[in-house]
This record gives C-alpha cells, sequence and structure tokens, in this order.
C-alpha cells in the first residue's frame, strides 16, 4: 500500500514513523476486511453484518456529535435532525419488539441491563438469574454489571435433562428469597426460557422480570422466537448486533410505563453521556429491513442452526442437546473435550477460515474458562449472506476433515475460500437503486458515489 506525499496545515506529510503507522494501520484494516467479509466462514453466534445501504448511513456527520439527554429535551443545540431520527428508531423498534415504549441510547446490551437493574434495584438487593448453565451473561452476575451495582445474585436451580432452569425450583426460590428482579435470557442458550411459567410468581411477589434477549432479539423481531414482553416479562434488553442485524448498540423494550420511565432516566446521566448518535440512522434501516424481511431471515436462521447441528452429529461430533433436538435458536453448542477442548478445536478452526469461539458447557467447572469443552457457533452472519441448509453440511463436512481427519488446515482453508466465494452479497435488505430516493433524503457520502442495487431475499 501506497501513502502518496501530502500537503496540509502543518506543511510537508510528516515524518517516516508517522508514515509507517499510517500504513500500518491502512493495511491491517484492509487485510482484516477481506479475510472477514470473502475469505472466512463466520459462525460467532455474537456477530453479524450490516447491510451495504445500513453501513453507508453509518459513515455520517453524526458520529461528530453529542445529543446528550432526549429528544426535545437536549443540553446541546444543533441536534434536530439528530432527534427526527432517534424518535423514529425508537418507534420502529417498539413496533418489532411488541412493546408501547422502547430506548435506543444505551450503547450495548450491558449498558442496557446496567440501566435497568439500577432502576429496579439498589445496592444490597436480591437478583434471581437463570444459571450460568442455563447461559446467564456475566452482566448478570457478581463478576459483571450486578456485582458492580453491589446487588447480590442468586442462581436458579438448573435442570440438566432439559438444559434450562429448572421450572419447579425456581418458584420455590422466588417465593423464598423474594428479590427485586428475576432475570431470564443470556448468551449461551439453545432453548427458551420458561418467562410464561414464571411470570405470575414473579408478580406476586411483587418483583419484576427482566429478560435479556441480546443474542435472539432478531428472532423475536422475525417471530422465530417467544417474545418475552407478551409471555409476562415487564422488561427486555437486547443487543442491536447479534440476530438482529444492525449497528453496535442496545436497546430497552417495555409496555410498562413507570418501569420503563426508570430505566429511561437511569441510561443518562448514569451509564451514557453521548449514545453514538451515527448508529441510529443505520439502526432505522435495519428495523426497516426486518420489517420487510425479518420473518424469512429469522425462519432461515434457525432451519440453518438445526440443519448444522444434524450435520456435525452426522459427521461424528457430539453436538450438545441431542435429545432435545439441538437447538431452538440460532446457536449450536459442541463438546470437544474428545478432540482437545473447546480452546485448540477454535484455534485450529480459525487457521481454516472457521470462526467459532470457545465456551464452556453446562458439565464444565468454573476453572475450565480459559479452556472449556465446548465451542459455540451461530449461524445467523452466514444466512444473512445467502447460506442455507445445504451449506450448512458443507461446513459440517469441512469442520470433520479439519478436526477429526486432520486434513491440513491450509487444504480446509482452500475450500473454505472456495465456498464463501459464493456468498458476498449481503441479503434481507433494502439495498435500493438510489434512483427511487430523492437526492436530498441521501448521505452525502452516499449521493453521486455508491449505486447500490434492489436487493431481497436471499
Amino acid at each position: 500500500m501506497h501513502v502518496r506525499r501530502m500537503q496540509g496545515s502543518g506543511g510537508d506529510f510528516p515524518g517516516a514513523t508517522v508514515r509507517r503507522d499510517l500504513e500500518e494501520v491502512l493495511r491491517a484494516t484492509h487485510l482484516h476486511n477481506v479475510w472477514r467479509r470473502k475469505e472466512c466462514i463466520n459462525l460467532i453466534p455474537s456477530e453479524n453484518v450490516m447491510s451495504r445501504l445500513a453501513e453507508v448511513a453509518y459513515m455520517s456527520d453524526m458520529m461528530s456529535r453529542y445529543a446528550e439527554g432526549k429528544p426535545g429535551k437536549r443540553f446541546y443545540q444543533g441536534v434536530n435532525y439528530m432527534d427526527e431520527v432517534e424518535v423514529l428508531a425508537s418507534r420502529l423498534m417498539s413496533e418489532l419488539s411488541g412493546s408501547s415504549f422502547s430506548d435506543v441510547r444505551p450503547i450495548s446490551g450491558t449498558v442496557a441491563n446496567a440501566a435497568v437493574f439500577r432502576s429496579l434495584a439498589g445496592c444490597g438487593d436480591k437478583a434471581l438469574v437463570a444459571p450460568v448453565q442455563a447461559g446467564a451473561h456475566v452482566s448478570h452476575t457478581k463478576f459483571g454489571t450486578l456485582g458492580a451495582l453491589g446487588m447480590m445474585q442468586e442462581f436458579m436451580p438448573y435442570d440438566s435433562d432439559a438444559m434450562n432452569v429448572d421450572v419447579d425450583g425456581a418458584i420455590r426460590m422466588i417465593y423464598e428469597a423474594k428479590p427485586k428482579i428475576v432475570v431470564l435470557g443470556g448468551s449461551l442458550y439453545l432453548f427458551p426460557h420458561p418467562v410464561k411459567e414464571l411470570a405470575p410468581h414473579v408478580k406476586a411477589v411483587g418483583s419484576t422480570l427482566v429478560y435479556d434477549a441480546a443474542h435472539v432479539y432478531g428472532l423475536i423481531a422475525g417471530g422465530a422466537w417467544r417474545n418475552p414482553l407478551s409471555e409476562g416479562a415487564d422488561v427486555m434488553t437486547a443487543s442491536t448486533h447479534k440476530t438482529f442485524p444492525g449497528p453496535q448498540g442496545g436497546l430497552i423494550s417495555s409496555s410498562e410505563e413507570q418501569k420503563f420511565k426508570a430505566a429511561y432516566k437511569g441510561v443518562f446521566p448514569w451509564f451514557v453521556s453521548n449514545h453514538h448518535l451515527h448508529r441510529l440512522p443505520a439502526l432505522v434501516i435495519t428495523a426497516l429491513e426486518m420489517k420487510a424481511f425479518g420473518r424469512a431471515y429469522a425462519a432461515q436462521v434457525t432451519s440453518n442452526a438445526k440443519i448444522l447441528a444434524q450435520a456435525l452429529s452426522a459427521e461424528g461430533f457430539k453436538v450438545v442437546g441431542e435429545r432435545l433436538g439441538f437447538t431452538r435458536s440460532h446457536q449450536v453448542a459442541l463438546d470437544a473435550s474428545k478432540i482437545g477442548g473447546g480452546a485448540k478445536a477454535a484455534l485450529e478452526l480459525e487457521k481454516a477460515g472457521i470462526i467459532v469461539n470457545k465456551n464452556m458447557l453446562p458439565w464444565d467447572s468454573p476453572d475450565m474458562v480459559d479452556n472449556p469443552s465446548g465451542i459455540r457457533m451461530g449461524t445467523q452472519e452466514m444466512t444473512r449472506y445467502g447460506m442455507k441448509e445445504d451449506e450448512m453440511r458443507e461446513v459440517a463436512a469441512l469442520m470433520r476433515s479439519l478436526l477429526l481427519d486432520a486434513m491440513p488446515a491450509e487444504e480446509v482453508k482452500r475450500k473454505v475460500v472456495a465456498l464463501r466465494a459464493q456468498f458476498l452479497q449481503v441479503g434481507y435488505s433494502l439495498d435500493a437503486d438510489l434512483s427511487e430516493l430523492s437526492s436530498s433524503s441521501l448521505p452525502l457520502l452516499m449521493r453521486g458515489k455508491v449505486r447500490l442495487r434492489r436487493q431481497a431475499e436471499c
């Protein structure tokens, strides 16, 4: 990569060290983009890709601006258009959530959790949370956000046969502990948590049921996963960049007005100052894409996950949850204990261009965090790129070739790159011919420089 000589307000281009570092960052960024967008199969369950149109909208002047507070009542001037976008984003996310209210200001799902937890409970209060085995996120625990807020964590019992919260045991704990909040949802979970079964008992003790939908929000918006709000959850938090294929950010949704208002007030100024405004136009575009194509996308994501799990099992892997049908979400969990453990398997797969992450499984002990027995996979990003059931079977076969048949990683990687070369266009998106839009509505970076073709479902 060649950086040409430039003139600026400071005179000639700076010295050799600056030039070298500039070339290094541009080189690394370019190679990353080529690798992750063209040469690998990404199965990280917490990642996704935005449409080209959403990415262009993301690159707006809003990335440089501040809008502390709420629309119509800011602490900065110059926010008129930003207010319009935020109000639109909140309305669309409420429509997708089936809620009366949504706050799009949290800059991550963890920040959304922090604002909700702090608004509902205080230091020393009890929080009853799903156990780690059932998928609890670190933010639900004393090691993360809950602990940072000084709240007391108590785990609900776990039913190893159902790979889920033990409903009867959890009901007993609700009445015994009388916690301020009960938290369901999480980070690794293959099956829906028992919201409907626990909600009446949570309400009976005057507690609040919070559902962390970070991983499955896109499946909820697309109708492929139970909506926790319709099943009795009081508040739902989420991420906007996992199965929901938008920019990185968080969300709070609820139809409980007083509880929502309390959480809304907790976002600013407790946990967020400026809320990274440039992500909101991209969030609006993604929300519109989900309204248009979300059902087809979510159905394909869950179908792909089921087929990937079945195919891995057929190839000889020990896939978690076989007796229960493997999975009902976008996730697949594989027990790699017989092939060197999760850390080794994830590293070997990365060398071949298949990106997964090591993950603890329900039977792992806490000291196995650095080398757990499992790996965790998700099908949402490759579904967005157009892969379907046949490709999931191909991926499973490639994983067998590498991890069970000991085919050299370089050889498997060539096959991975060849497969991926067929799936480079993001689908389920609103990438339209820009002649259909008025020029005044287009971001400056888009106008006259990027021409997008109509792109519907894959």
